[in-house]
């Protein structure tokens, strides 16, 4: 492998779609994809969440995230109730029968177990900190060049 694709970055990546395709398998027979079982994750280990809150913790387009939403909506697994406080945001909540699928889904931490079992952990703690800094710096300077 040439070193441009045995770069961190590159290694991080095959690492994120590799999970991310192990997901997609598993939830294939529920038809869910993984931004969808993200959104009930959500939901069903915090509980209703605000829709513009929900757009950030998930880090996707506004639009992905309403054609997610509008899914889940379709399939009658999660509801949007207007904000009391300002009608215009919406509380996203699971339904009853987002409840009942989601206490049916397979535990995915087999994933991580998968990827991760076995590593010193201190390996991995360095892994997390490399990251986290290319991330920050990477964010900060694009702060930097929307602001100029």
């Amino acid at each position: 492998m040439n070193s441009e694709h045995a770069s961190v970055a590159a290694w991080a990546k095959r690492c994120y779609f590799a999970g991310r395709a192990a997901m997609e398998v598993a939830l294939r027979p529920y038809d869910l994809g993984a931004t969808q079982w993200y959104v009930l994750h959500q939901l069903a280990t915090v509980g209703p969440t605000m829709q513009r809150d929900l757009l950030r913790m998930l880090q996707v387009e506004r639009a992905t995230l309403s054609g997610t939403l509008g899914t889940l909506v379709r399939k009658g697994l999660v509801e949007q109730v207007p904000d009391r406080s300002d009608q215009r945001q919406k509380r996203l909540q699971l339904t009853d029968a987002g409840s009942t699928l989601w206490d049916a889904l397979p535990d995915l931490t087999f994933i991580r177990e998968t990827a991760f079992g076995g590593i010193d952990p201190a390996d991995i703690a360095v892994a997390v900190t490399v990251l986290e800094t290319a991330t920050r710096r990477l964010e900060e300077m694009l702060s930097k060049g929307r602001e100029s």
